[in-house]
């Protein structure tokens, strides 16, 4: 019990419940008034709810809670609280927006730039939920579905039923909105990966200096890294020096690097951008 309330939890926790907002809130403001089907219940929920009295909020919403439960029947407990907790609480979002902020037509007459903040905003709430270790379910779990009793993989299946979401908008709207939600459905792969990545982004700091323990102790006691060292030889001045290893979060890495040059004028400075850094301090899995 202490282990669930612990800070790295309910700051996941936190985490998690923003994503699900921003997530809703793009699918209401942006895909649903537009139709954009770009995949994922959200587009099952706007394709259906032009052919039904039933809203777009309502169908996500009835959706989620039936892919949760076959989700258990047949791939068991693997789902988590937490992707229950998502899926229910960014369908519950959704429905009450469609309460509280009634809409009837699109916010704008543009709908590429509709399309551009509908996939930014599901975008980064779909990269906050899955950055924290959780999901908002919906087709994640029907293709985990058919994975489990096909050969296609989790990525074939997860794209064959949004290609299939997308494709339905040609029939149910129009060709303009069905090669919008096509063009949604591709952009939204690159755009999650690349704000998962942004998130994640750490700098790999190798520094060659001869003022070894000023800067280890910097790093060590006032960024808390931890820090790798070993003597190295430079084969054209054939001087002794050491080399220092270590990692910071990306806030971290300008006063990294002015503290090294106000401690090592002469310093070699070598920094590479990393989005997996596995250890202490950063990510544990």
């Amino acid at each position: 019990m202490k282990d669930l309330f612990s800070l790295k939890n309910l700051k996941n926790f936190f985490i998690m419940t923003v994503g699900c907002i921003i997530l809703a809130a793009g699918v209401y403001f942006f895909k649903i008034p537009n139709g954009f089907a770009t995949g994922g219940v959200s587009g099952v929920g706007t394709i259906l709810a032009q052919l039904s009295p039933i809203s777009a909020g309502a169908w996500i919403w009835i959706l989620n809670g039936v892919l949760l439960v076959l989700g258990f029947i047949f791939l068991g407990r693997q789902n988590g609280i937490m992707t229950v907790y998502c899926s229910m609480f960014y369908s519950a979002v959704t429905y009450v927006l469609e309460i509280v902020v009634p809409l009837d037509k699109p916010l704008s007459d543009e709908p590429l730039l509709e399309l551009i903040y509908a996939m930014l905003l599901t975008s980064i709430g779909s990269a906050l939920i899955f950055n924290s270790g959780s999901s908002s379910g919906g087709t994640d779990i029907a293709a985990l579905i058919l994975k489990k009793y096909t050969s296609i993989d989790v990525g074939k299946a997860l794209l064959i039923t949004d290609f299939i979401v997308a494709a339905g908008s040609f029939f149910v709207f129009s060709m303009e909105i069905g090669l919008f939600s096509l063009l949604g459905l591709f952009a939204k792969a690159f755009i999650v990966d690349s704000v998962i990545e942004s998130f994640n982004t750490c700098k790999y700091f190798v520094v060659i200096t001869s003022k070894q323990e000023e800067i280890s102790q910097y790093i060590m006691e006032t960024l808390h890294h931890g820090v790798t060292t070993h003597k190295v030889i430079g084969e054209y001045t054939g001087e002794e020096r050491t080399m220092i290893h270590t990692v910071c979060k990306r806030i971290e890495a300008v006063r990294l690097r002015t503290r090294i040059k106000e401690l090592d004028p002469h310093s070699f400075i070598i920094v590479s951008t990393s989005s997996e850094i596995i250890g202490r301090g950063f990510r544990s899995v």
